[in-house]
């Protein structure tokens, strides 16, 4: 194990288990690809809520690892050679842990490099589209008398659907039949597409049968259940 110490972000956030990867985050939808994925692959962590309420994620400390100001980021104290190892992104990240693990990822490089395509959809699409469609139907947008720019990010979003939609139709998950980051990545967005944004009616979802079956199937995994709520938020 390498001394994390000297890193400004456990001044703010003491790390009780120095050991351990130590996670930090929110329960959104990209915070919990990463909380996912540690539940998924048994990887021992320590979460520590970011809280936007307080703009914990401009302070010096949180910006000294994730300069872009976004969460999830992690400090792993066990690297396999060299440094503790401060990486953000949760795209980055996921790819970062399947390799350390060798989990959730297939080893052969076609498949390899096909699951890390899926994964950058839905970094550059789903996450994006959806989250505009959450900002017009569900925040300050939806106030909006022009529905011209929620309507052209709905379209968007109904065509990205459909591209998953015929990926599915003849696989259980985005990668056949094994479960992968590409999956870990994409389903935290449906679910929060359809649920917190309330956007079901809006995209249209039952015209998406198989999207509808993999998230299903997604929702009820075990460590789906435990890391959808991983930080816990502050009550």
């Amino acid at each position: 194990m390498n001394d994390i110490s000297a890193f400004p972000i456990t001044r703010k956030w003491p790390a009780q288990h120095p050991d351990r990867l130590q996670l930090y985050s929110l329960p959104t939808p990209n915070g919990v690809k990463v909380s996912i994925m540690l539940e998924e692959i048994g990887l021992p962590y320590e979460p520590h809520l970011v809280s936007f309420d307080s703009n914990d994620q401009l302070s010096a400390e949180f910006l000294s690892l994730s300069p872009n100001n976004k969460i999830p980021a992690i400090l792993d104290p066990n690297r396999p050679a060299g440094d503790p190892l401060p990486l953000f992104e949760s795209g980055a990240i996921l790819i970062y842990l399947a390799e350390k693990t060798g989990q959730l990822m297939p080893q052969d490089a076609v498949g390899r490099y096909q699951t890390i395509q899926w994964l950058m959809f839905q970094m550059s699409g789903i996450g994006p589209m959806f989250g505009q469609v959450g900002f017009f139907n569900k925040f300050a947008g939806k106030s909006f008398e022009d529905k011209r720019p929620r309507d052209r990010y709905v379209a968007e979003s109904k065509r990205l659907l459909s591209v998953l939609n015929a990926r599915l139709a003849d696989r259980a998950w985005i990668m056949g039949d094994a479960y992968t980051i590409a999956d870990i990545a994409t389903f935290p967005w449906i679910n929060n597409l359809i649920g917190f944004y309330e956007a079901a009616e809006l995209v249209g979802i039952t015209d998406f049968p198989h999207v509808v079956r993999a998230l299903h199937t997604f929702l009820a995994r075990p460590a789906v259940v435990r890391g959808l709520k991983i930080p816990a938020r502050v009550k």
